[in-house]
């Protein structure tokens, strides 16, 4: 028996989930947000149903991390440091360097600092946790878990844009993806739920939160995903654009007199989608409540975040020839019950039926297609921690 403790660092927040491993039991769970912002929040969920929440002020992720291997003593969750065997760190971005998960060394650390530029919402932030990480805990194994590397089976069909081949050889511009860890997750518990072999399997992995991308899976690789270059690319979501015209996005920079590359990205990235679209919020929930109560621009808003989803739907199962299974997953794929509903009744030309039953339950992993539909539609509890906790448990014994 060993103790993992599974890293996802954002910009501002650290969250966590501490395993014991090999039985994937959840020994505590949390999260510090509002890292360098004034009053910083701690919520840490341990033991049966205990609780430890606090504010303080917590200057820079270094000390975040002090303060979590702290609490961890204090609240009695570990008596030592030496009992975390493991920690495992979300990665955004891998580029072409990562093609699976790997254990952190100095050169590791060198290449995804290269790569920033694929994810810089993400990856500087991600490094900044490892750093933090291997000088708080010098003798666990550091292993960094790339959302990129699981889409690097995709062939070259699917990746490779229609640009100067030179800027792919060159300069590496290409289709990365990102949630990798999540498909990869979702897919092997789908597989379950369909009581078939996942090398034998045609799926749609819709990964729907405030970040939102598709997976064409095919025999249990990912054959085609919608986000590209960056996480910017895709389906609309809470508050990137998705998809657009590169030409557009000039005509705009010329319009608006914007003249810094950086500006636009940070529209693009920051101001856009269902926030951008509505004008009311970024939370999927907050837009869709508007929608109901008679604001077009929300409804609009919905009604093109659904649609981006339905087109990745409908040209990955043309790619696949077929399909077995579609998956919702993450925020908005297992709470939104309406979105789900939206979206398959707009499948139903192809003998796809709804189990409004078994849609409406939360919670659950769960068939929510009829048993009569020709296509599997299924509602999927991601966990991307235990994911990541389980490849430092893999890599570890290849030590």
């Amino acid at each position: 028996m060993e103790k993992v403790i599974a890293i996802n660092s954002g910009s501002s927040s650290l969250k966590f989930k501490l395993f014991m491993m090999p039985t994937e039991e959840v020994i505590a769970s949390g999260k510090i947000e509002r890292i360098g912002i004034q009053d910083s929040n701690i919520d840490i969920k341990y033991g049966l149903g205990r609780r430890y929440q606090a504010t303080m002020e917590i200057a820079n992720y270094k000390i975040a991390v002090a303060i979590l291997m702290e609490m961890l003593i204090k609240l009695e969750i570990i008596r030592d440091y030496m009992e975390i065997d493991g920690v495992g760190h979300r990665v955004v971005a891998g580029g072409e360097y990562f093609k699976q998960s790997v254990i952190v060394d100095d050169e590791v650390v060198a290449k995804i600092a290269k790569i920033a530029d694929l994810a810089p919402l993400h990856n500087p932030a991600n490094l900044i946790g490892i750093k933090a990480f291997r000088e708080a805990l010098p003798y666990a194994c550091s292993v960094a878990v790339f959302d990129t590397s699981f889409h690097q089976t995709m062939p070259a069909v699917n990746y490779v844009y229609s640009t100067p081949y030179e800027w792919y050889e060159k300069l590496g511009i290409r289709r990365y993806g990102a949630h990798g860890t999540s498909h990869r997750y979702v897919i092997k518990e789908a597989a379950n739920l369909l009581n078939r072999p996942l090398e034998k399997l045609k799926l749609i992995s819709c990964h729907l939160g405030a970040g939102a991308s598709i997976c064409a899976v095919k025999n249990g690789k990912s054959y085609n995903t919608s986000m590209g270059f960056t996480p910017l690319a895709g389906v609309t979501m809470a508050t990137r654009s998705g998809d657009i015209d590169v030409s557009a996005v000039a005509y705009a920079m010329n319009q608006l007199n914007i003249t810094s590359i950086n500006d636009i990205l940070d529209i693009l990235n920051k101001k856009s989608g269902l926030l951008g679209i509505s004008g009311v919020s970024s939370d999927s929930r907050d837009v869709s409540v508007a929608a109901k109560n008679g604001n077009e621009r929300a409804q609009l808003a919905m009604d093109i975040f659904e649609r981006t989803v339905l087109d990745y739907i409908g040209q990955y199962i043309a790619e696949m020839g077929g399909v077995d299974g579609i998956i919702f997953t993450a925020g908005i794929g297992e709470n939104s019950s309406s979105v789900r509903a939206r979206i398959v009744e707009k499948l139903a030309y192809m003998g796809i039926e709804l189990d409004v039953q078994e849609n409406n339950k939360r919670g659950i992993n769960n068939i929510i297609s009829t048993p009569n539909s020709n296509v599997t539609v299924m509602r999927v509890m991601t966990d991307e921690e235990l994911m990541i906790a389980r490849d430092v448990v893999n890599l570890k014994k290849q030590q």
